[in-house]
């Protein structure tokens, strides 16, 4: 039996190129888009099944997620994202803030929700994490909250699926679209307009061949490597077989906590 894959946002520059990979490989794969594309009619036409669905609206999201896999499926991948509100905090527009908090994190819970349910034993869950989710950069706080809050999604879900395994990967500096927000945000992008100018001029990107392959790695591991943990394509280790028994042998690693715990004084008090 072929497995099946569902991409949500399969019109993503890596949802595509996913499902590209999964439809070679034999999967069967499930997918939404926002809008239809040259790139999404080749899907369909290669088998894929793809179905409509703004993330900005939980009613769309809702209906495409009714459609999709009805007889079970093996892996979700979960692409939807957006940068925008770029700019200080203060000075943002709260409508648009909201909202890319609800792309990127509510509809996103919403959509894991509905297909949950229809998910075979041993099935992957995958979201995407985002560069600052372990630092503080500013002027991007509704897409690095969004990017944390899945981080912990991530360990919450695994910690009540025991017969699912759930993680989430920071693919890094991948040349997508995405980078097309801070350019249009101009100076209220701080310092990430400058960077992002260099590595477009540079074409310094991880190359998407190693997002996919990094993908594949999580999708053979088992929930005791992998569950409720948080990868990075460009500097974990993933590659080397050593990684995998660290893993399983620290379930703390890779993970949301609090840095600095074993610097407190011993007669700190302790709750």
């Amino acid at each position: 039996m072929a497995a099946v894959t569902v991409i949500l946002s399969a019109s993503s520059d890596i949802g595509l190129a996913l499902a590209q990979r999964r439809l070679a490989a034999g999967d069967e794969v499930w997918g939404t888009y926002r809008r239809a594309s040259e790139a999404t009619r080749a899907l369909v036409a290669r088998g894929a099944r793809l179905v409509e669905a703004d993330f900005s609206d939980p009613a769309s999201v809702q209906r495409a997620c009714r459609q999709l896999a009805p007889d079970g499926w093996d892996e979700l991948v979960l692409a939807p994202g957006m940068l925008e509100p770029v700019g200080p905090f203060v000075e943002a527009d709260f409508a648009r803030w909201e909202q890319s908090l609800d792309v990127n994190l509510v509809q996103q819970a919403r959509a894991t929700h509905a297909l949950l349910p229809r998910r075979r034993d041993n099935a992957m869950v995958l979201f995407f994490a985002g560069g600052g989710s372990n630092s503080a950069p500013p002027c991007f706080s509704a897409y690095t909250l969004s990017k944390v809050a899945l981080i912990k999604l991530t360990e919450l879900l695994q910690a009540e699926l025991p017969d699912t395994r759930v993680c989430i990967l920071g693919p890094g500096w991948v040349n997508t679209k995405i980078h097309q927000e801070t350019l249009r945000a101009g100076g209220r992008a701080g310092e990430a307009l400058a960077a992002t100018r260099d590595r477009l001029a540079r074409d310094a990107f991880v190359p998407m061949a190693d997002v996919l392959d990094c993908i594949d790695w999580l999708r053979t591991q088992p929930r005791e490597v992998i569950g409720g943990r948080n990868f990075s394509v460009a500097h974990d280790p993933w590659r080397d077989p050593a990684f995998a028994k660290h893993l399983a042998d620290h379930p703390d690693h890779a993970k949301l906590r609090r840095a600095g715990n074993d610097a407190f004084l011993p007669e700190s008090p302790r709750a």
